[in-house]
């Protein structure tokens, strides 16, 4: 009766370690390419809208213009 005792006091640690280290997970952001994920949903047969829609994912990822909090993260 003392090893099941003590099997779950070591699975009750155990639990809290790994919710104490998944909560310090929350910060970290995903490394992710806008310019590629928005450029992929623009595939098009005609070449003027998937230009048009290529040219909105540049302006929407330029570098400086998010930091800068000059776009929102909504989609158009």
């Amino acid at each position: 009766m003392m090893m099941m005792a003590e099997k779950k006091k070591i699975m009750v640690l155990c639990l809290v370690v790994f919710l104490i280290s998944s909560s310090f997970m929350d910060g970290v952001e995903s490394q992710v390419d806008c310019y590629d994920a928005c450029s992929t949903g623009c595939v098009q047969k005609d070449s003027r809208l998937m230009a048009r829609c290529d040219r909105k994912c540049q302006i929407k990822c330029a570098p400086g213009l998010q930091a800068e909090g000059l776009l929102s993260s909504s989609t158009p």
